[in-house]
């Protein structure tokens, strides 16, 4: 398939146009950054003695003797693993596989550095979780510890779940200089099906079932090395990263432990070496990511019915990039872009469900063919993303690419363009004198979409327990939860209230929830208006409210007001809250710092200030006094 033959969307193309434009003096002095580090060269050519000696200090003779030849590639890994984490679990084999697979190749791999990987999963509800946010920006800047020793032609990074995989990308966009290669470790196999694992949930949030029923139930869900399967910010990423061709095509959703992932692990190491200057086919990360890829992005996002996370992610990884994203863009791509999976928590199946209905290859070949992809960026594998409608096989032991199904194998799961489970993306900015945020209704029915009630505020999210089995909460009701911003508290994600809200709905009462912290890829059947901004410790007007307002929630018309007379409004005093316990124990005081430098969600929360701001000034004001 070829986008020649393809006409663009005019939206998607319209959208582009503008974020190149917007973004055009930033990306420019991203891009001479990055041409003056390759300019500079792989240091180690220019290391003395003592420097270089340090470098291989601990290789095999061969490897040095290798490391010794400049016009051999070395390549660095970067990893995410560790043994407690089942996402992460399989990289512990990875750098062996790379290192025997670039020998093979007449070069060699060195593990550069390990960065941290946590777990909502596990953090859910807990203090840890106020840490989870900032673990990205932490990765990116482990990241660049690993390459800083510049020992390195290309990178392999080795990363999968929520924030991981943001981290790493923010940190090989700073040394865009570098061919980057993104290895996945695949997703478990199917566990107990999603819908009864809710089930479960709900009935233990009503007191009907005791922990043990809940603790086998969720065994059941999460039982074995690999990613979990529903669709949440981990698996968003995977889906991500190929449609922005960093990976090799249909690598994403691989099992792993199996014959096929550790050929595809071999093959990508094979090459990364073919994409750095000793191969010859020089395919750096800064010449592949451009505004083109980031808006292929969150297509793919949008049509997966992907994680709400990455609507503060692809902001933070695009300015990386010296990109600017909005949130206008994606409401502007989600217009035109249909929602062609059901992947729980929007439907019933799981992500190795979407893998055998035709997976990636089936995605590719419908959103290339409406004219929704830039088709024409350049890939890791050395090809445009008109070859991702592929999927790998194995033939005789040996990796080999063939066509993909033209038609899904399963439409309750994946469906054409022309026949979509809805016509638009399902993410909405929400906007009105609350602030500004965003809701993701591919999984709220059309009934719950519009919610009209009293708040009920909590500027804890434990307090809501309590509220909710007095009974409280027995009516139509506004959850309000707030102070859970970056600067607050990290913005943990809230998905301890989820079987609260899920029962109060399903005892016909309207329910929505607003707050400015995060619901992530999980984002249920209740409507929640999340991320808003500013947050309410910046001085939000969610600081604003009060117990009993009327606040109409409209995610159809994507408008989110309190129902307060203009003049009281603006009189309101900002209510204050004491969040000296957020910020004290498992390690929390550590991030003062990053609370105190962190941008709004809309600017995507993260602490490094937009990179290129400084020196793009500097340039304004230097213009200004030459026409002066």
């Amino acid at each position: 398939m070829s986008n020649a033959s393809t006409q663009m969307n005019a939206t998607v193309a319209e959208v582009t146009q503008r974020i190149a434009e917007r973004s055009k003096e930033r990306r420019a002095l991203y891009e001479k950054r990055m041409a003056d580090q390759h300019r500079r060269g792989v240091h180690r050519a220019e290391l003395a003695c003592g420097n270089l000696a340090h470098g291989f200090a601990a290789c095999s003779p061969q490897e040095k003797d290798t490391l010794k030849l400049m016009n051999s590639a070395n390549l660095g890994i970067i990893s995410s693993y560790n043994d407690m984490l089942s996402a992460h679990q399989p990289f512990e084999t990875f750098p062996a596989t790379i290192k025997a697979a670039a020998s093979a190749m007449g070069s060699t791999a060195q593990f550069a550095g390990g960065v941290p990987a946590m777990c909502d999963g596990v953090t859910q509800g807990q203090p840890g979780m106020e840490l989870s946010l900032f673990s990205r920006d932490v990765i990116a800047m482990a990241t660049a510890v690993g390459l800083s020793h510049n020992m390195f032609d290309a990178a392999l990074y080795l990363g999968v779940c929520d924030k991981i995989v943001p981290g790493l990308f923010i940190g090989a966009a700073r040394f865009g200089h570098l061919p980057a290669m993104f290895v996945p470790a695949g997703p478990m196999p199917s566990g107990l099906p999603n819908k009864e694992k809710a089930r479960i949930r709900q009935l233990y949030a009503e007191g009907k079932v005791g922990r043990k029923e809940l603790l086998e139930a969720e065994s059941e869900s999460y039982h074995s090395p690999g990613t979990c399967t529903f669709y949440g910010t981990a698996n968003s990423n995977q889906l991500m990263m190929e449609v922005m061709g960093l990976h090799l095509p249909g690598t994403s959703f691989v099992n792993p432990g199996t014959e096929m992932r550790e050929a595809l692990t071999r093959f990508a190491t094979e090459q990364a070496i073919r994409n750095t200057d000793a191969g010859g086919e020089y395919r750096p990360f800064y010449k592949q990511i451009d505004e083109r890829a980031i808006v292929n992005a969150v297509v793919g996002l949008l049509a997966s019915g992907g994680s709400t996370n990455h609507t503060m992610h692809l902001i933070a990884m695009a300015a990386a990039a010296g990109i600017t994203l909005t949130w206008d863009d994606f409401t502007a791509l989600s217009a035109v872009t249909p929602s062609l999976m059901k992947v729980y928590p929007n439907g019933q199946a799981d992500i190795n469900h979407f893998q055998a209905a035709g997976g990636m290859s089936y995605l590719f070949r419908e959103l290339l063919g409406a004219g929704l992809l830039h088709g024409d960026i350049p890939t890791v594998f050395g090809t445009d993303l008109t070859a991702y409608t592929q999927e790998p096989f194995l033939e005789d032991g040996k990796l080999v690419w063939r066509e993909g199904p033209e038609e899904s194998l399963d439409k309750e799961v994946l469906r054409p363009v022309a026949t979509p489970f809805a016509p638009t993306g399902g993410l909405t900015v929400m906007k009105g004198n609350l602030g500004r945020g965003v809701i993701k209704v591919s999984a709220v029915a059309e009934e719950h979409r519009v919610v009209e009630a009293p708040v009920r505020i909590f500027d804890d999210q434990n307090q809501m327990k309590g509220a909710f089995e007095s009974g409280e909460l027995d009516r139509d009701v506004i959850v309000v939860v707030r102070f859970q911003g970056p600067k607050a508290n990290g913005m943990p994600e809230l998905h301890k209230l989820t079987p609260f809200l899920g029962v109060l709905q399903d005892r016909g009462f309207k329910v929505a929830l607003v707050t400015d912290g995060r619901m992530s890829g999980a984002s249920g059947k209740v409507p929640a208006s999340i991320h808003m901004a500013p947050e309410a410790l910046d001085g939000g007007p969610l600081a604003k409210l009060q117990d009993g307002d009327i606040v109409r929630l409209d995610a159809n018309a994507g408008t989110l007001e309190a129902k307060v007379d203009p003049a009281t409004w603006e009189r309101r005093p900002l209510a204050n809250a004491d969040l000296d316990h957020y910020h004290v124990g498992m390690g929390r005081e550590l991030f003062g710092g990053f609370r105190h430098l962190a941008a709004g969600g809309e600017e995507g929360a993260g602490v490094f200030g937009g990179f290129e701001a400084d020196d793009l000034a500097l340039q304004v004001n230097q213009i200004a006094q030459e026409d002066a």
